[in-house]
């Protein structure tokens, strides 16, 4: 085997990815975690920036149109994201258990099967797209402003495939500073785009969806080049272009599963957006800041739980179930803390962080969204412990227990919302109210279940 196979040699002669098969448990997931914040971050500028200059400059309609687009987007690169995310739990199979081989077999299987299913989901959604907004119960006048926007942000998606699949490869090996150096580049032409194009040059908002994907392609062809022509490490041989079924089926149980656990999770959060747009554009454009402020607020939360998953990838490779309970606490505890403090910041500050999204005029719309922070703020931990029994799962090769997770979680989460909103006196804080409900009851059993898994 040589020397290629275990990490790119960096100047200082020490290779860039993290072996969690050893050493120290929480300084290794948390140095690691610490650039998955940061990305996330800047990840998030790509709509936050939209949604902010969006808010600012152009109004409450085309600030609730890209908030309900923001949804259906997630939505669609979940599916993405999903199946990189589980191509990703298989690289780090293989690569705790030193099976190399395997891996670029892997990576060259995934490649071109994911990628062919961008292009033709794509297509589709061009195809579907009045379909689409018709679904989401858009008000009439937002509908001119979100059909432009989704014309042109669906064009990204190709770039968010490139993205993924190749931070993905690079995290499955412990390198988490590659994938967040091309996303640090790419936001911030993001901002300068964004800024440009619709406060000087007046694009409106397809401006802003515009300055998106220029951005996105920017990070997307850029980690893929870095993987694929300057990574020796990851160089696919004619030997490794074969299509080995065993690898195919192994990897697709956890893409597959992974990818149906994050769409459900979000189609269950695009049902909940339709319920929201049946409130009026006011409640939408409160939502669509609120939901910005929430996914940054916790976003680091999520990145603790996909450290903890390339962590226990790598042990439950390796077969070391003692490390993964060792693991588990040390991740739980940074999880703990961290959602308590962001929990206070969100609860504390929600009228003020409403007022970076909104003109101080919007005070209706501030009160909305604030109101919706200060419920869903205050449950942060209900996430938080989501996101590390998804990774747990995931990396375990027990990816069905996340969709079950979800389907628990989603499927309380939408049902009550429905139920609770209709009371008029409840009205939309029963959807706010819905979904820490639905986490609780998630935790609860995935919990209950991982503690046989380890003991």
């Amino acid at each position: 085997m040589t020397a290629c196979c275990r990490g790119r040699q960096t100047a200082g002669g020490k290779m860039r990815h993290i072996d969690f098969t050893s050493g120290p448990v929480g300084r290794k997931i948390l140095l690691f975690s610490l650039p998955l914040m940061v990305g996330n971050v800047f990840q998030q500028l790509y709509n936050v920036v939209d949604t902010l200059v969006v808010g600012k400059f152009l109004g409450e309609a085309p600030l609730a149109a890209v908030g309900s687009a923001y949804t259906l987007m997630i939505f669609l690169t979940s599916i993405l994201i999903g199946l990189t995310m589980g191509a990703g739990v298989y690289f780090s199979l293989c690569f705790g258990r030193k099976n190399f081989d395997r891996m670029k077999q892997a990576v060259f299987i995934s490649f071109l099967s994911i990628g062919l299913l961008t292009v033709i989901m794509n297509g589709a959604a061009y195809l579907l797209l009045d379909e689409l907004i018709s679904f989401m119960q858009v008000p009439f006048e937002v509908i001119p402003y979100i059909r432009d926007y989704l014309w042109w942000i669906l064009a990204g998606l190709l770039a968010v495939f490139l993205y993924n699949f190749g931070a993905a490869l690079l995290r499955a090996v412990g390198d988490s500073v590659t994938p967040l150096l091309f996303l640090i580049l790419s936001s911030l032409m993001n901002v300068a785009l964004d800024i440009l194009f619709v406060v000087y040059l007046d694009f409106g908002v397809s401006g802003a969806a515009e300055a998106t994907v220029i951005s996105q392609y920017v990070s997307g062809a850029g980690i893929f080049l870095y993987c694929f022509l300057f990574r020796k490490d990851f160089h696919i041989s004619r030997k490794d272009m074969v299509w080995n079924r065993q690898v195919f089926c192994d990897m697709s149980e956890l893409s597959l599963l992974t990818s149906l656990q994050q769409s459900l999770m979000n189609f269950g959060i695009l049902l909940v957006q339709g319920l929201v747009n049946s409130f009026g554009t006011t409640v939408m454009a409160a939502f669509a800041a609120g939901v910005k402020i929430d996914t940054i607020a916790y976003s680091p939360l999520q990145d603790f739980g996909n450290a903890f998953s390339t962590y226990a990838a790598q042990n439950w490779g390796a077969g070391n179930k003692a490390r993964i309970r060792q693991g588990v606490i040390t991740a739980g505890k940074m999880i703990f803390l961290f959602s308590i403090l962001a929990s206070a910041a969100v609860s504390l500050l929600a009228p003020t962080l409403m007022g970076f999204f909104v003109p101080e005029t919007a005070e209706e719309v501030i009160a909305v969204g604030a109101h919706y922070l200060r419920i869903e703020g205050s449950c942060y931990l209900g996430i938080g412990i989501l996101f590390m029994l998804y990774g747990f799962y995931r990396a375990i090769k027990r990816a069905g227990m996340s969709v079950i997770l979800t389907i628990l979680s989603l499927g309380t989460r939408v049902v009550l919302a429905y139920f609770l909103s209709s009371f008029p006196e409840i009205g939309v804080t029963g959807i706010w109210l819905s979904i820490p409900i639905g986490w609780a009851l998630a935790d609860m059993y995935g919990m209950i279940k991982g503690y046989r898994l380890v003991r």
